[in-house]
């Protein structure tokens, strides 16, 4: 039995499968498969003891025994007692039972429960007049069943706890950092190696010394399992003691060798219950006064770096907020660590687990990398940063929220890609095709994104015919639209292309399903395009060059911020110095708000929905223009122009392609009457004054055979077509129009 190859499938939190492939490879095992929260492998028992054993990043190690189709009760029954148990499992034994199902009809996970357990005892009873009974504290055997789409896998499980217990740990501290996570961020910060380099380690809230102990046991060569007293397999029937006990003494001699190699290890923490605690598990773990902890604040870390003689790594994982501290203490901690850091560890590289990925930005260092993990189900950002003036972030610079966006795709493609084999899709090979795509658009896109920081864009539109999607990305994040399907395609496709879609995105995305907003777009005509689609009131704040505005993802089909006209309004942005500046159908404000950054010496902004006005007020007061100088008039664009004899320097036109608004007289129809339109916004332009006209409405042909007569045109449209919409170069059409003068600019 100690040649043969078994299947095993090891499982780890989400976001540490890449690095848990690579510490499987070490160990010898063969046809290593990421997987969502896990890796498929081949390895002999003795292999899968090792896992148990020398694993820093494994949950569990789960042994297949069977696999079958289970769409109802009894096919589940009937599965689970083709086991021959009495190969695993004593009559006089215990077992436990965990069931898991997804998208299965047996989605009660405690009747699934049952029903395995009733079958395996209902099989002994039958061959010996007993059975084992159940016993959900350490168990002889640990048995596991996973139903998905109806097919349930049956496995052993051989680790029979969780393997991120090592057994050092004592209870009773709030919101522990779980040890395979520890781990894992070690890892990411290249500890082994810094640590053989000479360097040492230092946590200034070490909290229950997690982290340090960790990293002492990643050194020193410490089986991070050699504490523990369980495991699944002890009592199994297949059990080799032997194989086990030459591994655990080869551990011991092993772990004897390598305390002699502990560079410096500190620690420091303003709770004294959490430093006795951190002490005692430090002891406990075998590194009593090996790992130095005290009790001290963070203001006092400048001097914990004085008995590290060269630069080293400083490892951290700060109060998140879900559960310690207030938002203002937080920000004022995670501000006090980033001026230290600055100051005083220059030359260090520091990693950072943000529970709450808004207090990055307060310590004013761009994250060189980000990675996202999960400590259980909280979802965390570990920034790492080098510790040097040029990743230092300026007064005017982007937060490190922003950054994140970018950061956190990036890094996630390589790894997200692997998993898709195993998502629920219907049409899997198409569903690849939209995976690869959306791969190869961030890959073009990144450094776009990240030159002229971009945070929010066009990611997809429609790229393949089988997913007829939009997909633009807000910051962190992400809004679908599905264009309507044709009649030619079925109900049932549609739809189920569609979860493909939202299963996709979330997945190579790396985002939160809550963070993902989808609608249907239809064709609009008047109203319909600005009427609400929800009621939600939920709105968020994302970041344009120097603006701030408020978005909605739910409540309109629109979200309040056209990314297709970044560049017409930095173009405003641009133009707007010292000019008084007129923005008809003004919708949310965001061209008013990038005049009046541009220095706009008043700005005035019409549109007929008091609804958008509102909104581009908010957005206006946002950006810290709360001055009587910046107007909002509800009023009909057209019949407002025929009636002021305010003159404007500077006038943005972007009329909707077809309105028959209540405050019309009659209908507008951006075809028929963008001659009138144009030539009445024209009247109030000052002499050297500039009109910017946009439509988006695709078929338009402009009227410059009347116009030129009379005025200057200028077509800006490819010179307003953003990076991301250069797959769409019909997205909009933009002209500069002026008077003809001799002083023209």
């Amino acid at each position: 039995m100690t040649s043969t190859l078994f299947a095993l499938f090891v499982t780890t939190p989400k976001g540490i499968e890449p690095l848990l492939a690579n510490e499987l490879q070490t160990l010898g095992l063969t046809n290593i498969t990421p997987t969502r929260a896990g890796v498929k492998c081949e390895g002999t028992l003795t292999q899968a003891y090792q896992i148990c054993l020398w694993s820093r990043l494994a949950n569990r190690v789960l042994l297949p025994l069977a696999t079958f189709p289970a769409p109802e009760a009894e096919a589940l029954y009937e599965g689970v007692q083709t086991i021959r148990w009495d190969e695993h499992l004593s009559p006089q034994g215990t077992l436990a039972v965990e069931f898991s199902s997804l998208y299965s009809k047996i989605d009660h996970t405690h009747f699934g429960a049952l029903k395995v357990k009733d079958a395996i005892v209902d099989q002994f009873r039958t061959h010996y007049g007993t059975r084992p009974n159940v016993s959900l504290h350490h168990p002889d055997l640990q048995v596991r069943v996973h139903l998905h789409d109806d097919e349930a896998t049956v496995y052993l499980d051989l680790a029979g706890d969780s393997l991120h217990k090592r057994g050092y740990r004592k209870p009773g501290l709030e919101a522990p950092l779980k040890e395979n996570l520890a781990a894992a961020m070690l890892i990411r910060g290249n500890w082994p190696s810094l640590a053989q380099a000479g360097s040492g380690l230092l946590d200034p809230m070490c909290g229950s010394g997690t982290l340090l102990i960790e990293g002492a046991l990643m050194v020193a060569d410490v089986a991070p399992a050699l504490l523990r007293d369980y495991f699944g397999f002890l009592k199994w029937r297949q059990h080799e003691a032997t194989i086990w006990k030459t591994l655990t003494k080869e551990a011991q001699q092993r772990k004897h060798a390598g305390l002699a190699r502990l560079p410096i290890i500190r620690g420091y923490d303003i709770d004294s219950k959490a430093v006795t605690l951190a002490l005692l598990n430090a002891k406990q773990a075998g590194f009593a006064k090996k790992i130095q902890i005290e009790c001290a604040p963070l203001s006092s870390l400048p001097e914990s770096k004085k008995p590290f003689a060269t630069p080293g790594l400083l490892i951290t994982n700060p109060p998140f907020g879900e559960r310690l501290g207030t938002t203002a203490e937080l920000k004022h901690l995670y501000g006090q660590l980033g001026d230290s850091l600055r100051t005083h560890f220059q030359g260090w590289q520091a990693l950072v687990l943000a529970g709450n990925v808004e207090l990055g930005k307060q310590l004013a260092i761009r994250a060189k990398k980000i990675y996202t993990l999960y400590n259980g189900a909280l979802e965390c950002k570990l920034l790492q940063f080098e510790i040097t003036p040029e990743w230092f972030m300026q007064a005017n610079a982007p937060p490190v929220k922003d950054l994140l966006t970018f950061s956190s795709l990036g890094e996630s493609l390589a790894e997200t890609k692997a998993n898709l084999t195993q998502l629920p899709l219907h049409h899997p090979d198409h569903a690849q095709m939209l995976a690869n795509r959306l791969v190869k658009n961030l890959k073009n896109l990144k450094k776009w994104l990240e030159r002229d920081q971009i945070h929010c864009f066009r990611l997809y539109d429609a790229d393949l015919p089988e997913y007829a999607v939009v997909i633009d990305v807000y910051e962190r994040w992400v809004h679908l639209q599905e264009y309507s399907p044709p009649n030619t395609i079925e109900v049932d496709t549609a739809q189920s292309r569609l979860q493909d879609a939202l299963t996709i995105v979330t997945e190579v995305l790396q985002i939160p399903a809550k963070h993902l907003f989808m609608k249907v777009r239809q064709p609009q005509r008047g109203k319909q395009q600005y009427q609400k689609q929800s009621e939600n009131g939920h709105f968020y704040e994302v970041r344009e060059g120097p603006a701030v505005f408020w978005v909605n993802f739910t409540d309109y089909l629109d979200t309040g911020l056209f990314l297709d006209h970044r560049l017409t309004r930095q173009m405003i942005q641009q133009l707007a110095s010292g000019r008084r500046f007129l923005n008809l159908f003004g919708y949310t404000g965001t061209a008013t708000v990038m005049a009046a950054l541009g220095g706009a010496t008043s700005t005035t902004t019409i549109d007929s929905s008091k609804t958008y006005l509102a909104w581009a007020q908010r957005n206006l007061v946002r950006n810290g223009f709360t001055q009587p100088g910046h107007q909002l008039i509800q009023s009909d664009c057209f019949t407002w122009l025929t009636q002021t004899t305010e003159d404007y320097d500077l006038i943005f036109l972007d009329p909707p392609t077809f309105s028959n608004s209540k405050r019309l007289n009659g209908t507008l129809d951006i075809q028929r009457d963008h001659l009138g339109l144009i030539q009445a916004a024209v009247k109030r332009l000052t002499p050297d004054g500039i009109l910017i006209f946009s439509t988006n409405y695709q078929r338009f042909k402009l009227d410059t055979e009347e116009l030129a007569s009379q005025l200057h045109l200028e077509n800006l449209t490819r010179l307003t077509l953003p990076t991301d919409f250069a797959r769409s170069p019909k997205i909009h059409q933009c002209w500069k129009i002026q008077k003809q003068t001799k002083n023209r600019i």
